[in-house]
């Protein structure tokens, strides 16, 4: 009976020795996730569901890499990894930014630059004649620095009445003669700007209209002066006190000043002067040189009337 029993049992064991051995049961789709969700070790096994290629180490301290396809997000609440459009933000007046411009042969690097620059270069200038606004008439010689200077230089009657060109040798001619005639067309304060061919400015306030006398006698009051640009900004020279020199007006002559010489003198042609310095304003020359060639003459009246607004 004990033989028998031996027997069964070892023939048995040889059956369960040859059949085949039963077949792994197939892994989870994530198996990290759902060790992870079922008490895993460690938390490497999130972070390698989260980014694939990340390496981690198992429980013998060996380096894996884990290789999977790429996974796409399908959240709304972030990016996809196609097609991602932004919304330009609106760029702060004072922000500066990176512009960048093609390149190519004929173009300059490219430059740091603040985007309202860019806006700001796309305005047209203002028009000096806008900053003059009681110029009513254009000037051979007047600009923006000069017409300010002048503005402060002048007597209070005349501040803020209207620059009306009386006379200009572009417009009405060269002759000292048309010069006095225009002169009669506003009565009050004139202003004498005159400048030589090497670039200096200079002339003078005297009375309108003018009154030619027939010998030499000098008119005006101590609000006369003259002035020049010649020493780089607009210079005023007023009455010293010395004479009651402060111009005259003759047929064939115009000059300011008088005690050494005339501060300014213009011949009958209206082609040709003098400076020098003078006793009347204690001035230097007012022109380049003592003696010079005329480019201009003007004459400027000043009034309140609109008559004369262009």
């Amino acid at each position: 009976m004990f033989t028998l029993k031996e027997k069964v049992t070892e023939k048995l064991s040889r059956l369960l020795a040859d059949s085949p051995s039963p077949s792994p049961r197939p892994l989870p789709e994530f198996p990290q996730a759902n060790s992870y969700f079922k008490g895993g070790k460690t938390l490497s096994s999130l972070f390698t569901y989260i980014h694939p290629s990340t390496p981690i180490k198992d429980s013998q301290s060996e380096l894996k890499t884990i290789q999977s396809s790429p996974t796409r997000w399908r959240s709304n609440n972030l990016w996809q990894s196609q097609n991602i459009d932004c919304e330009l933000e609106a760029i702060p007046s004072d922000e500066c930014r990176e512009i960048t411009m093609p390149e190519n042969e004929n173009s300059k690097p490219a430059t740091r630059t603040c985007a309202y620059e860019v806006f700001e270069d796309t305005h047209e200038p203002q028009s000096p004649w806008k900053l003059m606004p009681n110029l009513t008439n254009d000037s051979s010689f007047i600009n923006m620095e000069l017409y300010e200077f002048l503005q402060a230089s002048l007597p209070n009657i005349v501040k803020g009445c209207q620059w009306v060109l009386l006379y200009s040798t572009l417009k009405h001619g060269i002759s000292l003669r048309t010069l006095i005639r225009k002169s009669a067309d506003l009565s009050g304060p004139g202003l004498l700007i005159v400048g030589d061919r090497k670039g200096a400015v200079f002339g003078g306030l005297l009375d309108c209209p003018l009154k030619p006398c027939p010998k030499r006698k000098y008119q005006g009051t101590n609000q006369t002066f003259v002035f020049t640009t010649k020493y780089g900004e607009p210079r005023l020279f007023r009455s010293t006190g010395a004479n009651r020199y402060f111009y005259l007006c003759l047929n064939d002559l115009i000059a300011f000043g008088g005690g050494g010489s005339f501060a300014l003198s213009l011949d009958g042609d209206l082609l040709y002067g003098s400076s020098g310095p003078c006793e009347t304003f204690g001035n230097l020359c007012l022109a380049q040189d003592p003696e010079f060639e005329l480019k201009a003459v003007e004459l400027w009246g000043f009034t309140h009337s609109s008559r004369y607004l262009t």
